[in-house]
């Protein structure tokens, strides 16, 4: 079997270290997946090729662009996700979280999700649990435990980026392989399963005028 992880990126340059990590992750999470038995493809999202349309998604009401829908869709069906992000003013990045804001509130249903993030310095590393981990926790993902944090020095290759990006990769691995079994995802005690919606189908719309008639004003 295949599973489809997808790697959303928020960097904003080209090349970013943002990208550098995501890349690094994903190759990991790869060999992990393919250690137990199975294979994998990965499919990246660079966010700031989709600055423009998450603009027009939070101005007009909420529609999105024929390219965010194939983005939404894409994500709802993922068995997993790597998401990085540049740190901003101590936080993710108004980007990613545009993204995220622009997602369906059951896109991310039991998703297994692995976290990562970049910065200039080692003092921002509290980001993954004071900012991401309470957005996915909102967004009912199954976060692993392991995040991984990159500050500039640790792309020289003189810390132990490569250790936590491995644990991480193989917690992600374990949960995308058995994603039947991540909590939130499998069948509910009624004997349900919990589904991932897009939100991209919207269904019948009521016309404006008919919501209207009756009300005076």
């Amino acid at each position: 079997m295949t599973r489809t992880v997808v790697v959303i990126t928020a960097g904003l340059s080209v090349p970013s270290s943002t990208r550098l990590l995501a890349d690094q992750v994903a190759d990991a999470v790869s060999a992990q997946v393919g250690a137990r038995g199975e294979a994998v493809r990965l499919e990246h999202v660079e966010l700031r090729e989709l600055a423009g349309d998450l603009a027009s998604y939070m101005t007009s009401g909420g529609v999105p662009t024929a390219r965010l829908s194939e983005v939404r869709d894409l994500v709802s069906s993922a068995d997993g996700m790597i998401a990085v992000t540049p740190v901003f003013t101590a936080s993710y990045s108004g980007l990613f979280k545009m993204f995220f804001d622009a997602l369906d509130t059951d896109a991310l249903n039991g998703m297994p999700v692995l976290i990562a993030a970049t910065a200039g310095t080692a003092r921002h590393s509290l980001v993954l649990d004071h900012a991401m981990r309470p957005l996915f926790a909102y967004l009912r993902a199954v976060v692993v435990p392991t995040g991984v944090f990159a500050a500039t020095e640790d792309f020289g290759g003189t810390t132990d980026l490569s250790a936590r990006i491995t644990r991480a990769a193989g917690e992600l691995a374990g949960l995308v392989v058995g994603t039947d079994h991540v909590a939130g995802f499998g069948p509910d005690a009624s004997g349900r399963r919990t589904t991932r919606t897009s939100g991209t189908d919207l269904g019948p719309v009521t016309d404006f005028a008919d919501l209207l008639r009756g009300h005076a004003g």
